[in-house]
């Protein structure tokens, strides 16, 4: 036997309850990030497809971009929408409703057999798609403590990254094979198989039968002082759309994801048209660089959740920590600047400076979902989380507008194509640096929102 000197100290329950937990908070976290996955891979198809449909519906620049547009704007109404159905129906059932909807509209798109037909198809992926973040942050608000939700968001988000570079390695080969219906055919389908997965192996932790007290407790063990730990039941009211938009912390979000989400979109819609027109990279020799710029997003997802959680360690508080991350984050964004510079020099090097931008994207996203569950109560992340989609879906609508449709007409009739590319690098580099100064500006230190019932 063991001398009593030498045994070592016992576990405290709530390291116990991390080991016991952890392969549940895990699991669950890799379902959220599968579904994530067929998110980004249904919506990048058209990308892909779009010298295919061009050659057969015979599209325009302006065509491509209003039917891009119709799916944006879908997607910014569905996102508010889809906040208060998640925040009402549950985790469970408002993901599987989503992803089964999602997936039936991306599987339609081989109906279509006209442009306005693309429009509407795009229309119906857009609100059906939209389900996803909420549904993804509010299941991530109830799993996870407070500093670990930064890094489960940069896990499950990364998802995004690994949709973007499955398609380009599918995509083009499936068009080519066995035609371009059948890569909205067989890249839809891939959400019911899903659906099987998250209705047999997903609870909420209320309803979960083996969930212990300490293991709750460990879930909850940093909650921000003043707000409840929440997550055995949600029989309070939900908070209205009115309530919510009197916080300056929404306010906060809504500028962040206004000004920065629209980048976004414009890497994954416009990236393989880049490529195409200033490199003259056609089919599936387009895959390999774009494959390359999300790979490099999938490590700054997940890079971008550890970074906070380092400064937690070092004893800095949540909020400061994400805060300062965010900083680091957004001059990260910056060099994206000179990509059309060193794109003269080589294509790789235009490739790798993307690529950069791109991962320091999603570290961002891991930050920004996250300070939502940071400051609200789990009973209001879903619509909080909505309104903010919401918010970025109008700014992508309002990029493409305003912007890609003018701009790129303009500087394509001349056959200066580039300058354009160039004008649009310049904003994704300060597109960040702008948000983070107006948010925290806003919310310069971290205040828990405490809705009607609370103490």
């Amino acid at each position: 036997m063991t001398p009593l000197a030498t045994q070592p100290p016992p576990a405290s329950p709530l390291a116990a309850a991390n080991a016991v937990m952890g392969r549940f908070r895990w699991t669950i976290c890799a379902l959220v990030f599968f579904a994530t996955t067929i998110n980004y891979l249904d919506r990048a198809v058209i990308s892909l497809l779009k010298p295919y449909l061009e050659t057969e519906f015979r599209w325009n620049s302006d065509d491509y971009a209003n039917i891009e547009i119709a799916f944006k704007l879908a997607y910014a109404v569905g996102m508010v929408g889809a906040g208060r159905i998640i925040d009402k129906l549950g985790t469970k059932l408002g993901y599987a409703l989503s992803t089964a909807l999602w997936s039936l509209a991306a599987m339609g798109h081989a109906l279509v057999g006209s442009t306005f037909g693309f429009g509407i198809a795009r229309g119906f992926l857009g609100i059906t798609e939209a389900g996803n973040f909420p549904a993804a942050i509010k299941t991530t608000a109830e799993w996870f403590p407070q500093r670990e939700r930064a890094l489960a968001t940069g896990i499950f988000n990364s998802g995004s990254n690994v949709g973007a570079i499955v398609a380009p390695l599918t995509v083009p080969l499936i068009a080519e094979t066995i035609g371009w219906k059948w890569a909205f055919l067989i890249t839809g389908a891939l959400g019911f198989i899903w659906l099987v997965l998250w209705m047999v192996y997903y609870e909420t932790p209320a309803k979960h039968a083996r969930l212990s007290k300490a293991e709750f407790d460990y879930i909850n063990a940093d909650i921000p002082v003043g707000l409840p730990a929440e997550g055995v039941t949600e029989e309070k009211p939900k908070a209205s759309w009115a309530t919510l938009l009197g916080f300056k912390q929404t306010w906060a979000f809504v500028i962040g994801k206004f000004l920065t989400d629209p980048v976004w979109w414009f890497y994954l819609f416009w990236l393989p048209d880049f490529l195409g027109k200033q490199y003259n990279l056609k089919g599936t020799a387009i895959a390999l660089p774009v494959a390359a710029v999300y790979i490099l997003s999938s490590i700054g997802s997940v890079g971008g959740g550890y970074l906070p959680l380092g400064f937690i360690k070092r004893g800095m508080p949540a909020f400061q920590a994400r805060k300062r991350a965010m900083l680091i984050i957004a001059c990260c964004v910056f060099p994206i600047v000179f990509a059309q510079w060193l794109g003269q020099l080589n294509m790789w090097l235009a490739v790798l400076v993307i690529g950069i931008a791109a991962a320091a994207h999603q570290a961002w996203s891991a930050n920004i979902f996250t300070t939502v569950s940071d400051m609200f109560p789990k009973r209001a992340v879903g619509s909080v989380t909505g309104i903010g989609g919401m918010a970025g879906g109008l700014g992508g609508i309002a990029l493409t507008a305003l912007v890609q449709k003018g701009l790129f007409r303009h500087y394509e009739s001349i056959g200066q194509i580039q300058k354009a590319y160039y004008i649009m690098f310049f904003i994704c580099g300060a597109a960040y640096l702008l948000a983070w100064v107006l948010m925290f500006t806003l919310v310069p230190r971290m205040e828990p929102i405490k809705l009607d019932g609370e103490e």
